[in-house]
């Protein structure tokens, strides 16, 4: 029997009275992103943030300690300046991130042949993995690549997108075969197209900087100490990006969250030093996130942006992630063919 689409059924004639047809021989793309409140206000925000720091993978504290604390205090102040935050980047589509990684998924419709469905979902919110795994599924998929947009691996972001997707599947009678698109953080076609936007964005500025800023989301100085290899990932991009450019790149992190120790150096902490060792003209771009996002638009490109400034910075520009551009679906197209590979 060839099961390949577009022919996904046995004929009809092969198969005897009774049997139940399946749809089968087509293969998956998932698109995987962190996820967004449905809306920029306080309820909506405090079920994100309930169920994204509710995850063991995120928030590496025992439970019993934990669920206290985010119950009683964080749930209860943390999302109206955040709902605030969102509303300061939401779009007519929606979240930043949620409309990025929508367009993406669209970008790539059709990119590997008539037999592959590229879809997408959200880690935590709306649209989660398992209900966009059974839809690939219903669709004929039986092959579906997972592929996580963290372009550096860490626990609490890849780890937790194979968890997820693992235990949606674990009580289905017929799972599909996963694959896993790995970390793509030194992956020469990924290099080559931070370098591209990099170089179109300090194109159109006014002013030449002095540095280029990565901004990295932060993580846990314990995540390293246990083993995690995000720091390391995150600097060797930052090494091979200044490489390629040619420029003097400076690697930081960002988000901070409590009172641990995370890891160094801070972007905060770094913008407002910069400009008393003579750095006032600064582009910044944040290499770990695959879609521009709160974290991006309203953490760096305007708080960051304050920072700078009130300490002496006299230009300051943000550059957008790879995004939904030409150059960056170009290389998701790259990176997920390789993935494909044997499948299609």
């Amino acid at each position: 029997m060839n099961s390949a689409f577009p022919n996904p059924q046995p004929a009809a004639s092969l198969l005897p009275d009774g049997h139940p047809t399946a749809r089968v021989g087509r293969v998956g793309v998932l698109l995987v992103n962190l996820g967004s409140p449905d809306a920029p206000d306080v309820p909506s925000v405090k079920r994100f943030l309930g169920e994204f720091l509710s995850d063991p993978r995120v928030i590496e504290i025992p439970a019993f300690v934990w669920k206290p604390i985010l119950n009683l205090l964080i749930l209860n102040i943390r999302p109206r300046t955040t709902a605030a935050n969102y509303a300061k980047v939401w779009t007519p589509e929606g979240s930043p991130i949620t409309a990025i990684t929508r367009r993406q998924a669209e970008a790539l419709q059709g990119a590997f042949g008539p037999q592959v469905v590229v879809d997408w979902a959200m880690r935590y919110g709306t649209r989660s993995i398992g209900e966009r795994l059974q839809a690939l599924m219903e669709q004929g998929c039986d092959r579906i690549v997972l592929a996580p947009l963290y372009p550096q691996y860490s626990a609490a972001t890849n780890a937790t997108v194979v968890d997820a997707a693992n235990a949606a599947i674990a009580g289905w009678r017929w799972q599909p075969a996963l694959r896993t698109l790995p970390p793509y953080y030194d992956n020469p076609d990924h290099i080559t197209a931070l370098a591209a936007g990099v170089r179109d964005g300090l194109a159109k500025l006014d002013f030449e900087p002095q540095l280029i800023v990565t901004s990295f989301h932060g993580m846990p100085q314990r995540t390293l100490d246990r083993g995690d290899p995000y720091h390391c990932q995150c600097l060797k991009t930052g090494r091979l990006l200044q490489a390629e450019l040619q420029l003097p790149v400076k690697v930081t992190f960002q988000s901070r969250f409590g009172r641990a120790e995370w890891l160094r150096p801070y972007t905060d902490g770094t913008l407002e030093t910069l400009a008393a060792e003579g750095i006032t003209r600064i582009a910044v771009v944040c290499p770990g996130f695959s879609a521009d996002c709160l974290e991006t638009l309203e953490e760096v490109a305007m708080e960051g942006r304050e920072t700078f400034l009130e300490h002496g910075g006299t230009h300051f520009a943000y550059l957008p992630c790879l995004n939904d551009t030409p150059v960056g679906i170009d290389m998701l197209r790259a990176l997920l063919a390789r993935e494909l590979a044997g499948w299609v």
